[in-house]
């Protein structure tokens, strides 16, 4: 605004010096158009009363005069003429100021000569006699005048112009001093000219206006940082020129991406991604699915239209992860589960079909009725621990809970478990102190028993199984370690699924249904208590339950 102002004030100031020069030339040649008049009317008397006085002599004097003066007889005739010889001058009764002094005694008349860019003024004056003397003066165009003039008038020119570009360079920054030094976070607190006070109210209102609409929009934006910051699934919305407004952590984390690029398309690079981006951007809603090694996402994409137009669109991604995995659990539980009662219904029913076709004599069919008691009883314990894993998946246990002294659980255990560890030449070992915690005294007790018969099931002849109860601070610990035949590490993952076995030829010798570890990690759970596993192939295992 500065340069504007500036421009403004020299362009009038040198606007006002043109047309002053202009008017002052103008008036300058007028006068002395008005002078040149005079002054031949003064020296056309002088050479009348000359002429009446001396005759020719008189004005042979003035031969060598500057103005040019002519003495025409009554006829027209050329009497005299100092700067031309008479005789070859023509007849000047036709002329215009001859005629008119002939008239009325005077007469005036300007002829313009082309070839000379000049222009000639007359003034004839009549005589007693009735002859005409008349004399002439150039005057010039008034841009020969100018051009005469050019040097002093460039410098007051090029002077007034300097003048006027500093006066304008001060004026202006004086002018917009009160401007430049508003404050526009308060504007009503400056002292301002008195035509722009409605401005600086008006900008006062507006921000007023602008503050109360940047808290509200503060306040939304931390509403949204907060939902989105805190939401499980992935969002990320785009423009139509698929370049990021918004991303949460979530999708960087899904995406494996440290920081939010510019484009979208950077986030990721398989084609279901791009395919994705490039369907909502053309204004349909999509469903694509990005599989990895570990991960399993879906990407739900929703065109933003506004008047028809898309204007960007809203990609949100799902983890379906632990969804995958539990559909994978599912199919893999219901095989193993066929399998599982498959084989002693098998057995059951081939040992019935040789019963029932009197195949079998008297010692063959008590050895078969025990073989079929052992496949029911196997049977049994496998469908208890089907209902026991479900009843912990609902979370609805058929008993009580209450306070529990896991010592003494763990006590009944080895109790239980001492002749079969005896058996196998198994040392079980019980060390600690009484602990109380909160639970389902069934639930704990075939926690620890499963543990323990795990760590028995898995050993080697002369090993140890040692129990240790632990309490510190909240916390209460049941540690079950072994010098057993140890879990290898790509399997430590997987041991508490239903049914995995990591050696299966060994556990069929050992009998089990595969559910032990999964049921204790269901109760764990249940009761809100951590497992951890440490474990090395061919020295032993080590869990812990941290209630």
């Amino acid at each position: 605004m500065t340069k504007q102002i500036f421009k403004s004030v020299f362009l009038v100031a040198l606007s006002v010096l043109s047309i002053t020069v202009i008017i002052v030339f103008w008036i300058t040649y007028k006068h002395f158009d008005g002078r040149l008049q005079e002054e031949l009317s003064r020296e056309a008397g002088y050479a009348a009363a000359g002429v009446e006085l001396d005759g020719i002599e008189y004005l042979e004097r003035l031969r060598s005069g500057v103005t040019r003066v002519t003495w025409i007889a009554q006829d027209g005739r050329v009497l005299f003429d100092n700067k031309a010889n008479p005789e070859e001058m023509e007849n000047h009764l036709d002329r215009e100021e001859i005629k008119e002094a002939l008239a009325t005694g005077t007469g005036t008349a300007s002829r313009y000569s082309p070839t000379l860019s000049e222009r000639t003024i007359y003034y004839a004056l009549k005589l007693e006699d009735g002859s005409v003397i008349r004399v002439s003066g150039t005057q010039y165009p008034l841009w020969v005048l100018l051009f005469d003039m050019l040097q002093p008038v460039l410098i007051i020119l090029t002077s007034a112009l300097i003048i006027a570009a500093i006066l304008a360079s001060r004026l202006s920054k004086k002018v917009m001093k009160p401007i430049n030094e508003i404050d526009f976070g308060r504007p009503e607190s400056a002292e301002i000219y008195e035509e722009l006070k409605p401005v600086v109210q008006r900008l006062a209102e507006q921000n007023r206006a602008i503050a109360r609409q940047m808290e509200e929009l503060k306040v939304k934006q931390t509403e949204f940082d907060a939902i989105t910051t805190n939401m499980s699934e992935g969002m990320v919305i785009i423009d139509n020129r698929a370049e990021i407004l918004s991303c949460n952590q979530s999708a960087l984390n899904m995406l494996g991406v440290a920081e939010v690029p510019k484009s979208v398309l950077q986030l990721n690079r398989t084609d279901s991604f791009r395919e994705a981006i490039r369907t909502s951007l053309a204004g349909k809603k999509c469903f694509y699915t990005i599989r990895t090694d570990e991960y399993y996402y879906s990407l739900h994409a929703s065109p933003v239209l506004h008047d028809e137009s898309v204007e960007g669109a809203v990609i949100v991604i799902l983890d379906e992860t632990e969804k995958d995995d539990r559909e994978k659990l599912r199919r893999e539980f219901t095989s193993n589960i066929s399998h599982e009662l498959k084989t002693p219904l098998t057995s059951i029913s081939g040992f019935a079909e040789l019963i029932r076709n009197g195949m079998a004599g008297t010692d063959d069919t008590n050895h078969f009725a025990d073989n079929i008691y052992k496949e029911a009883q196997r049977l049994i314990v496998l469908v208890n621990d089907i209902i026991r894993l479900s009843q912990l998946d609902d979370g609805e246990i058929p008993y009580d809970e209450t306070k529990i002294d896991v010592y003494e659980i763990a006590k009944d255990v080895v109790e239980r478990l001492e002749n079969i560890a005896s058996a196998e030449k198994i040392t079980l070992e019980l060390t600690g102190e009484h602990a109380m915690v909160y639970g389902n005294s069934l639930i704990l007790e075939e926690m620890i028993y499963n543990l323990c018969d795990n760590s028995i099931k898995y050993n080697r002849r002369g090993g140890y199984v040692k129990i240790s109860i632990s309490s510190e601070s909240e916390h209460v610990s049941v540690l079950v370690k072994d010098n057993g035949i140890g879990i290898p590490k790509a399997c430590q993952s997987r041991v508490f699924e239903r049914f995995y076995r990591v050696d299966k030829s060994h556990s069929k010798e050992i009998g089990g249904t595969g559910l032990g570890l999964s049921i204790v990690k269901h109760a764990a759970a249940y009761h809100k208590a951590r497992i951890s596993l440490e474990s090395k192939l061919g020295e032993g295992t080590e869990i812990t339950l941290t209630f």
